[in-house]
Formats: C-alpha cells, structure tokens, sequence
C-alpha cells in the first residue's frame, strides 16, 4: 500500500523566499534520498503563512529508511542546518495518507 506523507508548514510570512529555498533544494535531494515527490507548494494568494509537501512511499517502512537516507544526506543535513538558523518554519505537522481506491 503506498503511504504519502503530507507535511503542512507555518510559515513566517516574512521570510517566504527562504522558505522556496529551501523547499527547491529538497527537490533534488528527497528522490535521490528514495522519495517520491508529489510537491512543494507554497503561498500565492490567500493565506501568506502556510505551506505543503507530499511524498509518497510504497509503505512506512520505505519511509523510516529514507529518513535514515535523509539524515546521512551531506546536502539534506546543510538544508535542515538551513532552516534551523533562518527559522522561517515556525512548526511543522505529518500525516500520512492513504488513496482511496475503487470499491471491487
């Protein structure tokens, strides 16, 4: 069953373009890691201080190595170091999702 980790962020709505950073580098990083990126998704219009990523996972399994991959990544570590210095994440919340598939 594949699981998608839906992470919503709170933003500080003055420091977006660090955010889109930082989002730009997971791009690279989180396929390499295993991860199969739906999206970042950041503010436009509306709401100013909440963003989104989807990764998808062939089961949480899958996902409990790729973190393991993640935290040993030289680039996804500096981009966590990232965040952590700029603190334009002001919180962070997971849920994992599952498809819903058509009734047999």
């Amino acid at each position: 069953m594949t699981v998608t980790v839906f992470i919503r962020y709170v933003l500080d709505p003055f420091k977006l373009d660090a955010f889109e950073r930082y989002a730009q580098k997971w791009l690279e990083v989180i396929p390499r890691c295993g991860g199969r990126l739906q999206g970042y998704f950041m503010p436009h219009e509306g709401t100013n201080n909440i963003g989104w990523a989807l990764i998808s996972f062939d089961s949480l399994g899958a996902y409990e190595a790729y973190r393991g991959r993640l935290r040993a990544d030289t680039e996804g570590v500096a981009n966590f170091d990232f965040a952590k210095r700029e603190r334009f994440i002001l919180s962070e919340e997971r849920t994992f999702l599952r498809q819903v598939t058509p009734a047999s």
